[in-house]
């Protein structure tokens, strides 16, 4: 299967039409037409309906695999170029919200500090989007955080090419506004608030469907949605009364207007994860060892 053929597939089904398709990947029209139709040839399938453009089945199934193989490629080219280049001066970093901890800035600070013509950016993504630029070598190192059992590590999408090490665990806590009626208890039991309202942010609190899979409920039904990547907008939702939100325990302790009630059932932390390729060299490597050194 061709991947170019593959990729303006992926391109076609996501936008829902062949000449914007076309804009976006620098084809003209027909030619993208041609690629579809050489694809179902080879696979034997009619892949896409045209009025409106969808996907057949046998889309949907190719779809499934297209985006782990696309990405396993631009991993495999990321790789080599690593490989066969000079060492990096530059140092690329990639945050999720909440894993932007004293000790990454700490520990960034540091090296920066053994290593000051190296040049350095940090991003603040979303989980997925993170581990995507990491495999494809656009980010050397990323941050990444999330819910997981006690000592457990995170379940990564993407990500089993890379080398996953933790960095820090912390209790998770629910985010009450300052006068809620539960406020005051020692802690709770996430099934008891299966009913309540939350507001789903799953790029910087714990994403409902994870709730729902820890407690076995089909609850956790979103109140609003908030799509930002800034974890004080969430805070003050949660403050101004619009749902609860599940947060490692650090972030919230001690904010106005916030109750922070730890998690009593299940057994469950907040945990932050440095993420890179093997072959990773220069002050990046330094940067993620350091990250994952214990502390002294």
């Amino acid at each position: 299967m061709d991947p170019h053929l593959l990729r303006t597939f992926v391109a076609v089904a996501r936008c829902g039409s062949f000449s914007q398709a076309a804009r976006e990947l620098g084809y003209t029209q027909s030619a993208v037409s041609q690629h579809i139709a050489v694809l179902e040839s080879d696979l034997g399938a009619v892949l896409l309906r045209r009025r409106p453009v969808t996907p057949t089945g046998a889309g949907t199934r190719l779809l499934e695999h297209a985006g782990p193989l696309l990405l396993r490629l631009d991993a495999a080219r990321a790789d080599i170029t690593r490989l066969t280049a000079a060492p990096a001066t530059r140092i690329a970093v990639g945050v999720s919200p909440l894993a932007m901890t004293r000790q990454f800035t700490r520990t960034l600070a540091e090296v920066r500090q053994s290593h000051p013509r190296s040049e350095v950016t940090v991003r603040v993504l979303g989980r997925d989007a993170l581990i995507r630029e990491v495999a494809t070598a656009a980010l050397d190192i990323g941050l990444v955080d999330g819910m997981t059992a006690p000592n457990d590590p995170l379940h990564l999408p993407d990500a089993d090419r890379l080398t996953a090490t933790a960095v820090t665990e912390h209790p998770l806590a629910v985010a009450l506004p300052g006068r809620h009626p539960l406020g005051t208890r020692a802690g709770l039991r996430l099934a008891d608030l299966a009913d309540a309202r939350w507001i789903d942010a799953p790029n910087t609190a714990v994403p409902l469907g994870q709730l729902r899979t820890a407690s076995g409920s089909d609850g956790y039904r979103a109140s609003l949605s908030y799509e930002g990547t800034d974890a004080h907008g969430l805070i003050a939702l949660v403050a101004a009364g619009q749902g609860l939100a599940l947060l490692p325990q650090p972030v919230i302790n001690g904010v106005p207007g916030i109750s922070a009630v730890p998690v009593s059932a299940p057994r469950l932390v907040h945990r932050v994860e440095a993420v890179h390729s093997a072959t990773l060299d220069g002050p990046a490597a330094l940067l993620a060892a350091a990250l994952v050194a214990p502390a002294e």
